[in-house]
């Protein structure tokens, strides 16, 4: 019953999304306090586990998705293309799909093909621990570990100002002083 109303309440505001996503901006709305992000462990297609924690040091762009969602299935080439991009320089992509089975997604890949891992969070216990609004909602993690970016609704991801957001948060760039314990992520 509780998963019954998550994924409606999920589908209304990705209905919502959809219809606005023609006017969305390219940008990433930063996120106030830079929260730590919550840990998971979830399999993708092939069966591996992927713990968020073992991603550290690394920009993670965390995608939460389905394959029912227009704007998901929008955006999904554009995140191929960064991610084709971007794989050797410290970024990772991540699409957390939400309460669909492997076949379906399988299905869904053979017209949206991509290389980067989904992982599958099928009876949605991990999208309940972020403050995920609709679908398509991308969550931009620091090497720290700390969400300092969303993005609700599609965007381009190979966009050249998006890429440089992300690169400009990789650690290669000039230490700064240690920073203050973040507070734990608020819905």
């Amino acid at each position: 019953m509780k998963n019954a109303m998550i994924k409606r309440i999920i589908v209304l505001c990705t209905a919502c999304l959809w219809l606005c996503s023609a006017f969305a901006g390219q940008g990433l709305s930063p996120v106030n306090e830079k929260p730590v992000a919550p840990d998971f462990s979830l399999a993708d297609l092939d069966g591996n586990t992927h713990k968020l924690s073992d991603y550290r040091g690394k920009v993670v762009l965390l995608n939460f998705w389905a394959t029912w969602c227009p704007p998901c299935r929008f955006e999904m080439p554009s995140m191929q293309n960064a991610w084709l991009q971007t794989k050797d320089q410290g970024i990772v992509i991540l699409a957390i799909d939400v309460g669909e089975d492997e076949d379906t997604i399988f299905t869904f890949t053979g017209d949206y093909p991509v290389e980067f891992p989904l992982l599958l969070d099928r009876d949605s216990k991990v999208i309940r621990q972020w403050p995920v609004r609709g679908l398509p909602t991308t969550f931009v993690i620091d090497p720290d570990g700390r969400i300092v970016y969303r993005a609700i609704g599609g965007r381009h991801w190979d966009d050249p100002a998006l890429l440089d957001k992300l690169r400009e948060l990789l650690p290669s760039r000039a230490p700064t002083q240690h920073q203050p314990v973040s507070k734990p992520l608020q819905k």
